[in-house]
């Protein structure tokens, strides 16, 4: 039996595991160069000019697998999960979307490469595929590669103007590099040709929300979610305008709806994690920042803010695994640094002296310092870095002398001491001795307790808010500004 090209239920299928979006590495203020070329407009006549989903396959077959694999990519199964789709594909080679679920997994498994081949086997066998084009605009947005795929879709769009898809993708890019005018010129186009187009609508809403128009980004997609009230990335950006309006509880709701609607939205999810942190909600946060990273390795917003979490719920250990994690995917990144430094300083860490963890608490805080940050708090963060080695070394010489001190004690008769009391029926330690066991007990505790300071007499220190932009680090502890997702490397964009 023929198998048509695309799978009925790949939209509600792997298609809907939206992966970690460019915003934690996008770019500011670039502006169009001059040799950016003007796309043509969509030709209003042209039959099919939106990819849609609506014409899916019929063969029950590839459905029930899609559906297996969804399962599958669900329970964070992504081995089962490539070979459900693998066998899928070796069966049914044309069926597109098959090849772009494909893809969708090997991203799961930081598998980039053979990601983006499996997107371009898709546009291979259907070349107008949005989610194809989308995904793999992506891919390249987050490997630095945003130029590269501007030219390859703007090229695209001069041989068939009348691609809804890769216009929808290079809208995407255009946004990544901070191409504001010319991204929101191109999406209106699209509006122009598919009034009803809804991802067109959330991706000029992000235009007018980076440009900090909050009122036509509400606008837009308020009439977005009149056409379709359970687009999961639609409340994700009500979410983020939200904030910039200062109205945390419906921003909070919108995240919360976004989840709901696709329960492994990566953004989303970081974006209400983020909120839970600082609402001081450890146990909900870690709860969606780990289904985050778990449906993207690679987001780096989402493993710093699940970080973030395990600090405040004092789970260290796993705390310090996820700001590594986050230096190897960026190492750029100064947030990463100065949390660091913040948990060496205030935690004490498992297997690590007190004088190494202030030290390393300095190295950190220094990094921080030369990868740009420029918090103001640093400075004294340093000093108490540098007076807790100096106690912890006034802390060692005390008790080296108490130990000299002990060895120079002359040895007590114990033979003799033991004959005295049996002597007289005593069975308790005299007095004498009581008095001296006492006494040198004493000195210990009090070293003891010297060396483990009580954490309430600790200064409070501020781990980087999860939705502080970096450029407003340095401020007093006051309520953060509407964040940027676009600088802040905590909140994440729209994630379709």
């Amino acid at each position: 039996m023929k198998v048509p090209t695309q799978a009925p239920g790949a939209a509600k299928c792997l298609l809907v595991l939206l992966l970690a979006g460019c915003a934690g590495s996008q770019k500011k203020g670039v502006l169009p160069s001059a040799s950016d070329a003007e796309t043509p407009e969509v030709p209003f006549s042209s039959p099919g000019a939106r990819s849609t989903q609506a014409d899916a396959a019929q063969d029950p077959q590839a459905r029930a697998a899609l559906e297996r694999a969804l399962e599958l990519v669900r329970r964070a199964d992504y081995t089962a999960a490539e070979r459900e789709l693998k066998q899928l594909v070796d069966h049914n080679p044309s069926l597109d979307y098959g090849w772009t679920n494909l893809g969708v997994v090997y991203e799961r498994e930081a598998l980039p490469q053979q990601a983006e081949r499996a997107y371009r086997k898709a546009l291979e066998l259907k070349p107008d595929q949005e989610e194809a084009w989308i995904y793999l605009a992506r891919l390249y947005c987050r490997t630095g590669r945003a130029s590269q795929m501007e030219a390859e879709l703007r090229g695209r769009i001069q041989q068939s103007p009348t691609s809804l898809g890769v216009r929808t993708a290079l809208v995407f890019v255009l946004t990544h590099q901070g191409k504001y005018e010319p991204a929101g010129g191109e999406a209106k186009k699209i509006l122009k040709a598919d009034e009803r187009n809804v991802r067109a609508m959330q991706l000029l809403a992000q235009v007018y929300y980076r440009q900090g128009k909050y009122e036509l980004a509400k606008m837009v997609l308020e009439n977005g979610k009149a056409i379709d009230a359970n687009d999961a990335a639609t409340y994700n950006e009500l979410g983020l305008v939200n904030l910039a309006f200062k109205a945390r509880p419906a921003a909070l709701e919108n995240f919360k709806r976004a989840v709901e609607l696709k329960p492994d939205f990566a953004e989303a999810k970081n974006n209400l994690g983020a909120l839970l942190n600082d609402a001081q909600d450890y146990d909900y946060a870690i709860r969606e920042l780990e289904g985050a990273v778990n449906a993207a390795p690679d987001f780096v917003d989402a493993r710093l803010n699940l970080g973030n979490a395990y600090r405040g719920k004092q789970e260290f250990s796993k705390a310090l695994s996820q700001y590594k994690q986050v230096i190897k995917l960026n190492p750029d990144l100064p947030d990463t640094y100065y949390n660091l430094a913040i948990l060496h300083l205030d935690s004490e860490l498992p297997n690590m002296p007190a004088i190494d963890r202030f030290k390393s608490a300095i190295a950190y805080f220094n990094q921080y310092r030369e990868k740009g940050g420029k918090d103001e708090r640093v400075e004294q963060y340093l000093k108490d870095a540098n007076k807790g080695i100096e106690k912890e070394q006034r802390r060692a010489q005390r008790e080296r002398k108490e130990q000299l001190k002990k060895a120079e004690k002359p040895p007590v008769d114990s033979t003799s001491k033991l004959s005295e009391q049996t002597a007289e029926g005593i069975s308790a330690v005299t007095p004498a001795a009581a008095t001296s066991s006492e006494g040198d007990a004493a000195p210990a505790a009090a070293s003891k307790s010297k060396g483990k300071p009580k954490s309430s007499a600790r200064k409070k220190r501020t781990v980087v808010s999860p939705n502080t932009p970096a450029s407003n680090q340095g401020a007093a502890d006051e309520e953060a500004a509407a964040p940027n997702p676009a600088t802040s490397g905590k909140l994440a964009g729209q994630g379709k």
